[in-house]
């Protein structure tokens, strides 16, 4: 049976207002093996390379989130340690650094927000017989079945992903046709697009073409050839890409005057696309993702804001900081619920639970349904290069992944 941790959830929730001492910020190195007092929970996030800008504010989600813990006692009585050690952004390196920071004590792995880069930390922790778990790894491959049955996203899946805003586009903006364009970079950008085609032609919609393109090539030139010399232009354009690239290709096709809207994935959720984009290109964007920097997408976000403006001294500028922080305060439920670190107990108590995130209501399938994350998403919109919040959906048709 289902049941929400609310106790422990509210308690830490109101010690949001009174954050406690900084955590371990997780230099290399320093992890000590912990203590018979000690909880460590390891973290092979990429705080460098093209993953960073999800990544590292995860990390700072993290942090902040170890430090509300141990305001309120810890984790089964005892202190949180949150080690640190840079994934780099290479599945390589990512590997190895989850390997390291279980030998020297971690209890769970906090693994990079992606299949390709996390996936090799996951696998780590999967051999150890510790829960592994990432922020916002959207991918369906990330759960029990292609990674073992402590493994776990708190992220929806690309299922959910592409069908929302497929049902966006089509049912409340009403469009009906649409050019897609597909980077090839990596797992995500490649199954966003997929699911998100499933979804829209399951609906009536109309896909005229999907395109590819190449993570660092810089030269969306012939993408947009092809779509203006088509005999009758989309609706939109679904350009499931990465920064930095997809800036340009976004850019790319206003410059070129293609001034149809343009809907995407949660790579869109970035301060750095804003920021290219600007007032001139930066309108009619819609994108669903992970949650909302306001009390619009949750009201505890308040208190969540004034602990992190007291730890860090400013705002958070990414959304990611969010799933970053809810990471850590699943873990700590759970294991409170196990009554235990063992990674076998922790995972059972992940599926038997229901969680009340930042980034929404969350609960998993068990094992021998994937760990699939039963998980709305929210979804906004962009104009003049400023974010507003539209609200949380599901979607009615879900892909089969």
């Amino acid at each position: 049976m289902k049941r929400i941790a609310a106790a422990l959830a509210l308690v830490l929730l109101l010690g949001l207002v009174l954050p406690g001492c900084a955590a371990d910020e997780g230099t290399e190195g320093s992890a000590n093996g912990g203590s018979e007092d000690t909880i460590i929970i390891g973290s092979a996030l990429c705080q460098t390379g093209i993953q960073a800008p999800l990544d590292e504010p995860a990390l700072r989600g993290a942090q902040l989130a170890v430090d509300v813990l141990n305001e309120q006692g810890g984790i089964l009585g005892k202190k949180v340690e949150l080690v640190a050690m840079d994934g780099k952004s290479d599945p390589v390196t990512a590997g190895n650094v989850a390997k390291q920071l279980i030998g020297d004590g971690a209890v769970a792995i906090i693994a990079p927000s992606d299949f390709d880069f996390g996936g090799p930390a996951s696998r780590e922790a999967q051999a150890a017989g510790l829960v592994g778990i990432s922020p916002s790894a959207s991918s369906p491959l990330y759960g029990s079945a292609a990674l073992g049955d402590k493994q776990f996203t708190l992220s929806m899946w690309n299922t959910t992903m592409g069908a929302v805003m497929a049902e966006y586009a089509y049912n409340d903006l009403g469009y009906r046709s649409v050019y897609v364009i597909t980077d090839d970079f990596i797992d995500y950008t490649k199954s966003l697009s997929k699911y998100f085609i499933v979804a829209f032609e399951e609906l009536g919609g109309e896909v005229y073409f999907e395109d590819t393109y190449t993570q660092g090539q810089a030269d969306a030139s012939a993408q947009i050839a092809r779509i203006k010399a088509l005999p009758e232009q989309p609706d939109f354009v679904y350009v499931s890409s990465y920064m930095p690239d997809l800036a340009l290709i976004i850019r790319t096709l206003r410059e070129s005057g293609i001034n149809v809207p343009v809907v995407g994935g949660d790579a869109y959720d970035d301060p750095a696309l804003f920021e290219s984009l600007g007032e001139e290109y930066g309108s009619d964007i819609y994108f669903d993702t992970h949650g909302y920097l306001s009390d619009e997408g949750h009201p505890g976000y308040s208190d969540f804001l004034a602990a992190y403006k007291e730890k860090f001294g400013s705002e958070p500028d990414a959304l990611w900081v969010l799933p970053g922080y809810d990471v850590v305060m699943v873990l700590a439920q759970a294991m409170e619920e196990a009554g235990t670190t063992d990674g076998a107990e922790v995972a059972k108590a992940m599926e038997s639970m229901t969680f009340d995130c930042l980034t929404g209501e969350l609960d998993w399938a068990d094992a021998a349904g994937g760990h699939e994350p039963n998980k709305a998403a929210a979804v906004v919109k962009l104009d003049k290069g400023v974010p507003s919040f539209i609200g949380w959906r599901t979607p009615e048709f879900l892909p089969a992944p």
